[in-house]
């Protein structure tokens, strides 16, 4: 496990505590009934970024509090545990985007609102169902940006848009030539199309050729710190269970088979957060951080699939039912796998990166 100084002992414990206490899945539930196409709960959010949340990797000079990515790795998987519906880790991503790439007159009209909650931003890169940042075909011309892109995560509450296109990083604001169809994933979260007919749009020009790719790193090891949440979850969830679940006069957890598998699960959630946690402080050291962040994001993919998949089934029929939270952390687990890249396209870039 990463070592971690007071202060950030501090921001886990209390996020900990509010995720437990203010953000139960209950809440998540709520969110979901609602049918808000934003599908999260905006004064939920407000009180995040009040504690500083939305701002732990900007600057101080842009109202944050630069306290790195470990940090806010702490805070997303512990609202990863309660399936807390928020845009958390998208305007996050995106504020690494600018931090990167943009001019001082981009980071002191975005930063400071991002941090405060003031302004929601999100990352648009995909154009079809899977992850492939090498076949954008989305242009600009004359400051206008034209093009469509896929299952934009939060894409509902957002004011700002992160936009790949052919030559680099745009951001373009919500308004005139942007709109979104809705997308309806099995999460229930906000995921929407967008479709941009030439919409102003305003370069960072100053993170050069790889940006994008800097970018990616960022979003994947923030989807697998969340990941890492949901894992440790559903095991502690599942265990719970057995312990306590009677078939033929004993408890399930007597049964050695079953005390095997969990065995398993252990191990496995063990090396996803030795990959998670190193892909997080290889982000702040700057050291290996594109393979780091690869390794982080495919072997979150990996566990949490298993998990989840073994969580569902040693509930037995009760995990497949609505009234059992463990399969709303399964829906979650797909779109989450799906994000980013998914594990066969992590393990070609991978390849790729070594040489093969």
């Amino acid at each position: 496990m990463a070592v971690l100084n007071e202060e950030q002992e501090m921001l886990r414990d209390m996020a900990r505590e509010w995720a437990t206490n203010e953000s139960p899945v209950t809440e998540f539930r709520k969110v979901r009934a609602s049918g808000d196409p934003k599908a999260f709960d905006q004064t939920a959010y407000a009180t995040m970024a009040g504690m500083g949340w939305a701002g732990i990797i900007i600057p101080e000079e842009h109202g944050g509090s630069d306290f790195g990515f470990l940090s806010a790795g702490l805070v997303v998987e512990e609202l990863g545990k309660t399936l807390t519906a928020s845009p958390l880790v998208p305007s996050t991503v995106a504020a690494s985007a600018i931090i990167l790439g943009g001019s001082e007159e981009q980071k002191a009209k975005w930063l400071p609102k991002i941090a405060s909650g003031e302004a929601i931003a999100t990352l648009a890169v995909d154009e079809g169902p899977h992850h492939c940042p090498d076949t954008i075909e989305t242009s600009v011309s004359s400051g206008k940006l034209t093009g469509t892109k896929a299952f934009v995560p939060e894409a509902h509450g957002a004011d700002l848009f992160v936009v790949a296109a052919k030559d680099g990083l745009y951001l373009v604001e919500k308004g005139d030539g942007v709109s979104l169809t809705a997308r309806r994933l099995t999460d229930q979260r906000s995921h929407a199309d967008i479709a941009f007919d030439g919409a102003a749009a305003d370069k960072l020009a100053t993170g050069g050729d790889d940006l994008l790719n800097r970018v990616m790193d960022r979003a994947r090891v923030l989807t697998a710190a969340e990941m890492l949440g949901m894992a440790q979850t559903v095991f502690d969830t599942t265990l719970d269970y057995l312990k306590q679940r009677v078939q033929f006069n004993q408890v399930l957890s007597s049964f050695q088979a079953l005390q095997h598998r969990m065995a398993d699960l252990f191990a496995d959630l063990a090396q996803m957060r030795s990959a998670v946690e190193a892909g997080l402080q290889a982000i702040d050291s700057g050291v290996g951080a594109e393979r780091a962040a690869i390794v982080a994001k495919a072997e979150a993919n990996r566990v949490l699939h298993t998990i989840s998949n073994e969580g569902i089934q040693l509930h037995g029929g009760i995990g497949m039912t609505d009234e059992y939270d463990v399969g709303l952390y399964l829906k979650r687990a797909r779109v989450l796998e799906a994000s980013w890249g998914s594990t066969r396209y992590l393990k070609g870039k991978f390849a790729t990166l070594s040489g093969y």
